[in-house]
């Protein structure tokens, strides 16, 4: 239906034409308090299918940081449709019979499907299905990654912080995010904090340790976990200490890169379950003729987007965006052919993307481009769009969920806006849905590029404060 009714314009809706006021005076005394300049601010208020209330250098292309996952979720979802799954499945060649010692004839094939949200729990029971229909031995394993292209990237070109989850790169056949957990378990007894590996690979080890801290739990932390990869091999090194009081505690890090984190996962396992694995496991594709023994969906794209928005996950909007683009114009999808996608689709919507960047879809970029103008034009097209419920659940809701939880939790503001914000060094931003008191909803997009972005918070929850008092 999403793409019938993206062919035929109906998403689009009619223009609005209006004549756009400055910043209300009621906000004035908010924006002066920011002590930032007017040129940093891009600002559009506008009524959900109605007039613009505010409009402020709405047309210059800004970096909107992680408000950019909303321009991808909403066009996957317009394209795809909210039962979209991804389904990754084990084949055999054409024929291929299991023998009595349960030895699969040939190699075992991996379709990788590109799932955001593919676990360590979800390759287990895969796996485990294997089992059962009495595989035990297998020559070896072909992992067809061919629905994505060159998709790859170094994890510390961002910021040079290669092991942190938020850097991981897209890959179509990644597990748990490819992250490692390191949980800090206390022993009192000995004033000691045993670290554990999950899942315990065989690829990596730790060095170092914390030391027990006594006195009261503090929420700072004054330790390190960093893991430096070296190859298949990845060493976490712990330095520091950590207070006693503060129980049980675990961090994430990516310890190896995506295709390594599935071979070693894939390895552990097989053998866990009692399998055995004759030579290794390569990349290739899955021949033309071929039967499939098990498969995998993943949770729908209605779930998923929900993740993406409300939790600001930056490697399932990339390996959204790439699904897109794959879905658009067929396997070997990149960034920038998922990109022209996007493009394609809001252009086919009737928004307004003179000025855009897409990059990578995740907003996680120095590069990535928007206009207030025509992110708002996106969401009024969402609102007025029969995938609005979706679209609008998958945003944090204010004061009580996601990315705004601990925001605009007082009485005239909780619950009444579903949002997504931006944080990047010297960029903001803030945009989404505000419920009037009228009963009206209100559609805002503000945006701050400037060193001094982060003053603009008190300005932007008085926005919403002041739209949800309408």
């Amino acid at each position: 239906m999403a793409r019938a009714l993206l062919a035929a314009g109906v998403l689009a809706g009619a223009a609005v034409s209006v004549s756009a006021q400055a910043l209300p005076p009621e906000l004035q005394k908010a924006w002066k308090a920011t002590k930032l300049p007017e040129s940093a601010l891009s600002l559009e208020i506008r009524e959900a299918g109605g007039p613009v209330i505010s409009r402020i250098q709405a047309d210059v292309p800004r970096n909107p940081a992680s408000v950019m996952k909303t321009v991808t979720t909403w066009t996957a979802l317009s394209v795809l449709g909210p039962d979209y799954v991804w389904r990754t499945q084990f084949l055999a060649g054409a024929g291929a019979r299991v023998d009595e010692q349960g030895t699969l004839q040939g190699p075992l094939y991996v379709k990788a499907a590109g799932d955001p949200w593919f676990t360590v729990e979800d390759l287990w029971n895969m796996l485990r299905e294997l089992r059962l229909r009495g595989i035990k031995n297998l020559s070896d394993v072909v992992v067809d990654r061919s629905l994505f292209g060159q998709v790859g990237i170094d994890p510390g070109d961002f910021d040079d912080s290669p092991d942190r989850p938020y850097n991981a790169s897209p890959d179509a056949m990644m597990v748990g995010f490819g992250a490692t957990r390191i949980v800090f378990q206390p022993d009192a007894t000995h004033r000691q904090w045993v670290p554990i590996i999950d899942p315990p690979t065989a690829n990596i080890r730790v060095e170092g340790r914390l030391e027990w801290q006594d006195g009261s739990c503090r929420p700072a932390s004054n330790f390190a976990a960093d893991a430096l990869v070296q190859g298949p091999s990845t060493t976490i090194r712990l330095t520091g200490k950590a207070w006693g009081s503060c129980g049980e505690f675990s961090l994430y890090r990516l310890a190896s890169s995506q295709p390594d984190h599935f071979e070693a996962l894939f390895r552990m396992l097989w053998r866990e379950l009692g399998g055995t694995l004759g030579r290794g496991i390569t990349q290739g594709r899955v021949p033309a003729q071929a039967d499939v023994l098990v498969r995998h969906d993943s949770p729908t794209l209605a779930d998923v987007i929900r993740q993406i928005n409300k939790h600001s996950n930056n490697v399932m909007a990339r390996m959204t965006l790439l699904t897109l683009g794959a879905d658009m114009n067929g396997p070997g999808a990149t960034t920038e052919s998922a990109g022209r996608a996007v493009q394609q689709v809001l252009q086919n919507q009737q928004v307004d993307i003179s000025g855009w960047v897409m990059d990578n879809g995740s907003g996680l970029s120095r590069q990535g481009r928007v206009t207030a103008r025509g992110l708002a034009q996106m969401l009024d097209v969402a609102w007025r769009s029969p995938l609005m419920p979706e679209f609008v659940s998958s945003l944090a809701i204010s004061g009580m969920d996601g990315t705004v939880r601990r925001r605009l939790r007082a009485e005239d503001t909780r619950g009444q806006a579903h949002l997504k914000t931006g944080t990047l060094k010297n960029s903001r931003a803030l945009a989404g849905y505000v419920r009037g008191a009228s009963g009206k909803r209100y559609i805002l997009v503000s945006m701050v590029n400037h060193p001094g972005a982060a003053a603009v918070r008190p300005f932007d929850d008085e926005l919403v404060r002041w739209l949800a008092s309408r």
